[in-house]
């Protein structure tokens, strides 16, 4: 045979086999990666199976403990009417504090008018001014209001709060406060038209003006 055309045959065979080990090899670089990648997604399908069954179990136990947590014993209603009672207390002894306050401030202010303006307009002896008439039993109310207050003090001082028993002054002296305040307001109308025929004349109203200025 002729030796070109053996070497033309061996060539054709040796780029037969060249072409199949190629495809072969082709065929095991692209296969593996294809399967790594299948079970890489089948691991990782798993992962975020497990994750999320985590993730709501996690979320199962925070709905589930406020209810827990909100259970509380009867006791925290008895706080709470302990509570409302100590408020009532405090404020009754806000309340007892105040009128003792504005009694005292009353009898002030009547030992300012008597020390200051009767005793002084009756000490002047004017013929034509009423002193009695003008201010009625006044005094009288003074030595009531300051039987009042002591009264009130001797029931508080040294008393435990919810010891103070502040209805039972009222209802001792009540009968003395209304045969007083009877006679008081019983002379108002009577006092104020004298009161405004004193303003009329120039000299009574100065007695008057100087017993208000000894005031100030």
């Amino acid at each position: 045979d002729c030796p070109g055309k053996e070497g033309t045959g061996g060539r054709k065979r040796n780029l037969t086999l060249l072409r199949n080990k190629l495809y072969m090899g082709q065929r095991r670089s692209t296969e593996p990666v294809v399967e790594s990648t299948t079970t890489a997604g089948d691991h990782g399908n798993l992962r975020r199976s497990q994750s999320d069954r985590t993730e709501y179990s996690q979320k199962l136990q925070e709905k589930m403990a406020p209810q827990v947590v909100s259970f509380t014993p009867a006791a925290s209603q008895e706080d709470k009417e302990e509570e409302v009672s100590r408020r009532m207390m405090a404020r009754r002894v806000k309340i007892i504090t105040e009128l003792m306050q504005t009694e005292k401030d009353y009898i002030g202010d009547l030992d300012l008018c008597i020390k200051e303006v009767i005793q002084p307009l009756r000490n002047k002896q004017i013929a034509r001014f009423d002193v009695d008439g003008l201010f009625s039993n006044i005094e009288l109310v003074h030595q009531l209001s300051a039987k009042l207050l002591s009264l009130l003090e001797e029931a508080t001082t040294d008393v435990e709060p919810p010891m103070q028993i502040i209805g039972e002054v009222f209802l001792q002296i009540k009968g003395p406060l209304e045969d007083t305040y009877k006679i008081y307001c019983y002379h108002h109308d009577d006092a104020h038209t004298m009161l405004e025929s004193y303003e009329k004349d120039e000299e009574l109203k100065q007695h008057l003006r100087d017993c208000v200025q000894s005031l100030k």
